[in-house]
């Protein structure tokens, strides 16, 4: 900060200076007479001035520490950071249960109905790198899923023609096993053999490919839940009803809400548990595809446009919560009794597309 004196302009013809005062404390300055008047010259007193000049450190401010849009944490590599999201079909039916990879570290993970009451996931990447599959065939509920992450990488092995149809039509980036077979990994044979490296599939970004928005709001690392109506549970249980039901649990074991499928724990081929950080059950109705399986199932396509209930898992406790989502490029909203966005814990996701009726706490 500059002292307030040095903020006058000098007078014209003047430099600009700072006059300083010699003084001699006590000292009285005696003019000599020069003739015989007898005057006494005065004494001349002279007054001090003192300047004192403050120096301020100029204020910054600190820049954002710059966060992972789909998990909410830190992540200083630009290079994840500005990529677009890549989505990956993973099978999710009995079979592939001890084969799976990759679905574990996932930012966020959907888990939609299929034929029969089989489920299937759609597994987000973008702050990770994984090998994650067995890759699967895409649905009409992807489209709706991938609707509102920008314009992400799109990673499946197959679809029915007119669904394959739709999925080259929309806003996203085609890189599925059909067209990219030698960006994928087969291991073995049948249908269970391809695996999605994610790494490799970001090669094939196409310019002006960016990262998604922020999908969720979430509260600072280790902060208590605000939002209003919280409760302690133990859990939940979703039965997805069909002709071979799939059941699932989550369980607060106290690192995340512990994954059970078939009444066996969810464990990658690793060995490593899925525990995310925060689960949705977010209910929602299904309606006819217009496509049939090869056995001549029809096939469910999620309605995620519209209002509903959901119930929200975050920091060992549930809040019940309504969901909203205006057009399939609108972000879905989740609020709580008052109105309130929902803070989530930083973290990973996973978003139960259930059935209304078909959850049970715990």
């Amino acid at each position: 900060m500059r002292d307030r004196h040095l903020d006058h302009p000098a007078a014209p013809g003047r430099p600009r200076a700072l006059l300083v005062a010699l003084v001699a404390a006590g000292t009285v300055l005696a003019a000599c007479g020069g003739g015989d008047d007898g005057d006494d010259a005065e004494a001349a007193a002279v007054t001090t001035t003192t300047l004192t000049t403050t120096t301020v450190a100029p204020t910054t401010t600190a820049a954002p520490a710059p966060v992972a849009p789909l998990t909410g944490e830190l992540l200083a590599d630009d290079a994840l950071r500005n990529r677009p999201a890549i989505v990956v079909k993973v099978d999710d039916t009995a079979k592939a249960l001890g084969r799976q990879e990759g679905i574990d570290v996932a930012d966020l993970v959907f888990v939609e109905r299929a034929e029969g009451g089989t489920v299937r996931l759609a597994a987000v990447f973008h702050s990770t790198n994984a090998i994650a599959g067995p890759v699967r065939s895409a649905r009409t509920s992807d489209l709706s899923i991938t609707g509102n992450l920008g314009r992400p990488l799109f990673a499946f092995s197959g679809a029915n023609g007119g669904v394959l149809g739709q999925v080259r039509a929309a806003n996203l980036v085609d890189v599925g096993f059909d067209v990219q077979a030698g960006s994928y990994l087969e291991r073995g044979t049948g249908l269970l053999r391809i695996y999605a490296d994610t790494a490799t599939l970001a090669g094939l970004t196409p310019p002006g490919a960016g990262p998604p928005p922020q999908q969720l709001d979430y509260r600072a690392p280790g902060a208590p839940i605000a939002n209003v109506g919280a409760e302690e549970v133990g859990g939940v249980a979703i039965i997805y009803a069909g002709r071979v039901p799939t059941s699932v649990e989550y369980r607060d074991e106290g690192a995340g809400w512990a994954r059970v499928q078939g009444g066996a724990a969810h464990n990658v081929s690793s060995g490593a548990r899925i525990a995310p950080d925060n689960v949705i059950v977010q209910f929602v109705g299904y309606r006819s595809s217009g496509f049939v399986d090869t056995t001549g199932a029809v096939s469910p396509e999620a309605v995620l446009v519209g209002e509903g209930e959901a119930w929200v898992f975050t920091g060992g406790q549930l809040v019940r919560a309504r969901w909203s989502r205006a057009d399939e490029g609108a972000l879905t909203k989740y609020v709580d009794a008052d109105g309130q966005p929902i803070r989530f814990a930083p973290g990973t996701t996973w978003i139960e597309l259930a059935d209304p009726g078909s959850a049970t706490l715990r």
